[in-house]
Parts: structure tokens; sequence; C-alpha cells
């Protein structure tokens, strides 16, 4: 059993029977007769993707989460349906629905290596690499001079996901794209 000390950013614990992962905590000291420190968190729920804050107690305990990762080969998705498979058996298929996905689905291209979490034998999300590259498929031309933008403008990917980038980016570019927060971190390879 964990107890509110063992919580720290990245613990995985069971929390109202479903895995929760600590994203942020703080110790708080309550005053006089309170009963000690108590610990506010920002807890990510690993299979609907929702993000909560919680306030424990100090005699609040909790079970270690029992997770296993695999490797999983991205291969297509038809109608909301995921299709991975084994990188060292592609006949070993698995489907996870578009739910189960969340925001990752936006960076996911053909043939991408992902972990997939796995909960009491039965996956229940992906966990994209931090950084993927992807190429740029649609940009609109850069106009300088226009400050409301503020040096960016809206491409789009090969994937289908838009994300801001900066003026120079341009189609055929290959850009880096930080999958956690959706953002452009830098250009990879520059269309000739």
């Amino acid at each position: 059993m964990l107890s509110i000390n063992d919580l720290k950013i990245g613990t995985i614990f069971i929390f109202e029977g479903q895995p929760h992962q600590v994203l942020e905590f703080k110790h708080t000291h309550v005053g006089r007769g309170g009963g000690g420190t108590s610990l506010q968190t920002k807890i990510k729920n690993l299979i609907n993707g929702k993000i909560i804050s919680k306030t424990f107690k100090p005699l609040d305990s909790f079970e270690e989460a029992d997770i296993d990762w695999r490797e999983l080969k991205y291969v297509y998705s038809h109608r909301k349906e995921f299709w991975f498979c084994d990188p060292k058996d592609p006949s070993q298929r698995t489907m996870l629905e578009e739910s189960r996905l969340g925001e990752e689905k936006r960076f996911l291209k053909k043939d991408s290596i992902v972990r997939a979490m796995v909960f009491n034998d039965e996956i229940k999300g992906i966990d994209l690499p931090i950084k993927m590259d992807l190429l740029v498929v649609e940009a609109p031309p850069g106009i300088k001079g226009n400050s409301a933008q503020s040096g960016t403008k809206i491409v789009i990917l090969e994937t289908g996901a838009e994300i801001k980038a900066p003026l120079f980016i341009e189609e055929g570019d290959v850009v880096r794209v930080n999958t956690r927060t959706g953002e452009y971190t830098e250009r990879v390879e520059k269309n000739h």
C-alpha cells in the first residue's frame, strides 16, 4: 500500500478502482488540530484521460497500480477503430476504440511504434513518444508584418492534425512536434 508520502510525479496508483497518475503534488500544512499535512494533487485517470484535482489526508492509503507496458505498431484506422499489431508479429492485431486514445490520436502515423498500457489484462490506452517527426502537408504562405499572429501560422500535418508553426515552415517540411502539448518544437528537414 502507498501512503500520501509515496505519491510523487509519475506515480501510478489505484483511485476509485481505476489507475491514476500523479501530474502535480504539493504538501500543505493544516492549522491547529487539523491532523497534520495533507497533499494537494492533480491526477490523470489513465483509462479516460480526465485530469482532476484531489486533496488527500494523511491517513489515506492507495493500492499500487499493476500496469504493464508493451510495444505496438500502428497500422491504420477506420470508422473510429484504430488497429495496431505486434511489431515482431504483424498477424497479432489489436483494435482500440477512438475513445481510448484521447488527443494522442492526432499524431498517430502509419508504422509508428507506441507503448500500450495494459491494466487487468486489457489495453487501456497508448503512450506516444514525447516528440515525433511529421510531414507538413499544407501550409499557407507566411505573411510578414501581421503582428496579430505573432510570427506563427496554422499548418496541417500528414496525420491531419493542425498545429501552430513559425512563418518560415512550408509544405513538404518535416517538423518535430511535442505530442503531450501539441506544439511545434523545431524543423527537422526543409523541403527541397
